[in-house]
């Protein structure tokens, strides 16, 4: 595997702690994390290169960063982030396809 893959792996696992902590401490609440992170999944679809320039596969890959700290949110109610092959298993089964595909 590439190294890089598995350096951003352990990003993502290191950005849904500190939501996680972030939610613990009260600074945030998982809603409102929720909501910054379905604003920039519709800020980066909505972009004309990602829409028109992008195949399906690609758009999933700028997708999946925001769709796998989205399920590492809703994942915090029972007090543990599942691993990170468990959470990119759940973006693959929650994905929907884009209008374009329909």
């Amino acid at each position: 595997m590439n190294t890089a893959n598995l350096q951003l792996e352990g990003l993502y696992l290191a950005i849904a702690s500190v939501n996680h902590l972030l939610v613990r401490k009260g600074i945030l609440s998982a809603e409102e994390i929720d909501t910054a992170l379905r604003r920039a999944e519709a800020n980066a679809t909505a972009d004309d290169h990602i829409i028109d320039d992008m195949s399906p596969a690609n758009r999933d890959a700028v997708c999946f960063p925001i769709r796998f700290l989205q399920l590492a949110n809703t994942s915090l109610s029972n007090g543990d982030i599942p691993s990170f092959s468990d959470l990119a298993r759940m973006v693959a089964q929650v994905k929907e396809p884009y209008n374009d595909q329909m």
